[in-house]
């Protein structure tokens, strides 16, 4: 049976997407591939806002932050962990050989200023990774305030993951002074995945210079020096880009503003079901993510039947990650959602609730 997913990513992709993948395959060496790739990280550079070098990287969003981590972290790096994805991030940086300190928030709690503020004010770390929108957790810390406690460490890199954030909410990559932002296509932006996106400013770029073992794969110098000829330094998923070039094209269509406020709106419309049905929060009011909210089973409701059921009428669900499988699950509003189809799966969700009793 194939099922609607309403999980927190890979989420269901829109037919002329799909479509858009089939367009008959062209040489990446060839002058209609630059062209492709030119319209694509123009039309990229406009969503973030931004006009530092904009890359393409055929891998998860977790390549390239493995990438960067090696491209980047030059003596010492912080990594701001609240979550099972940003865990995993100061694990993959201690397993790329850096010397590294996890700074922790407790799960479902943001990363705030002042633990940013704190940690750089040591003078130990010249990078720091953060986790913008922690999806494990449905936590989205305060990137606004952060980076203004950035500005004041103008010798410490930034790499921001944005995965499960961009595109369904506002962030201006210059104005903000992010050096590294990186987000996959999988979540909000409503791709199938094996995409990734990431910007690199004059600072990263310099860094990168001065950092050996920086590999090849993801040498952040190959991939600026390929951008000058619209390309990629290997072979890139070209019906991927195909997919996001038709996105960006819709993404634009319906208009940024109108695309903000439809994840906002079905935010609230799902944190509304939440609380009317007796379910509590895992993240506070002030942090609870755009684009997937996780939910407390307060109600002790059996997760794994409920999920059953609803894989039964077509619906994947998703009843926790990690640590907090069973005591929490999470219900995406992000990509090309309507509020109609949080209608749909929720009345069904009802049903099921009402039948476990």
């Amino acid at each position: 049976m194939i099922k609607k997913l309403f999980i927190p990513g890979p989420v269901d992709v829109h037919p002329d997407v799909l479509q858009a993948m089939a367009t008959p395959m062209i040489g990446h060496r060839m002058p209609e591939y630059a062209v492709l790739h030119g319209r694509v990280k123009a039309g990229l550079k406009c969503l973030l806002a931004t006009e530092k070098p904009v890359f393409l990287a055929t891998s998860s969003a977790f390549g390239v932050m493995e990438g960067a981590v090696r491209n980047l972290v030059g003596s010492r790096c912080v990594n701001f962990c609240n979550g099972a994805f940003s865990d995993k991030w100061h694990d993959v940086t201690v397993r790329c050989g850096k010397e590294a300190d996890a700074v922790k928030a407790e799960w479902g709690k943001p990363i705030t200023p002042e633990m940013v503020d704190a940690a750089l004010a040591t003078g130990r770390y010249d990078s720091m990774t953060l986790i913008h929108n922690e999806t494990s957790t449905g936590v989205m810390s305060p990137l606004p305030e952060i980076a203004a406690v950035l500005g004041n460490y103008p010798d410490v890199v930034s790499i921001i993951d944005t995965v499960s954030s961009m595109s369904a909410f506002s962030i201006p990559v210059d104005e903000l002074g992010i050096d590294c932002c990186i987000f996959g296509v999988q979540k909000a932006f409503a791709l199938p995945p094996g995409l990734a996106v990431f910007t690199a400013s004059e600072r990263a770029l310099d860094r990168a210079k001065s950092v050996e073992g920086r590999g090849y794969y993801f040498d952040f110098l190959e991939f600026e020096a390929n951008d000058a000829k619209d390309n990629t330094p290997s072979t890139p998923c070209i019906s991927q880009i195909y997919a996001l070039d038709k996105q960006l094209e819709r993404m634009f269509a319906e208009g940024l503003e109108r695309r903000w406020e439809r994840h906002r709106q079905m935010a609230e419309y799902v944190r509304g079901w939440v609380a009317e049905r007796g379910y509590g929060f895992f993240a506070d009011e002030p942090y609870r993510s755009v684009t997937l909210t996780c939910a407390v089973n307060s109600r002790g409701t059996d997760l794994a039947s409920l999920k059953k059921m609803l894989g039964g009428r077509g619906f994947a669900f998703d009843d926790g990650y990690g640590k907090i499988k069973g005591k929490t699950f999470r219900i995406p509003h992000m990509g090309d959602m309507q509020l109609a189809d949080l209608g749909e799966f929720l009345a069904v969700t009802d049903e099921c609730l009402g039948e476990l009793g």
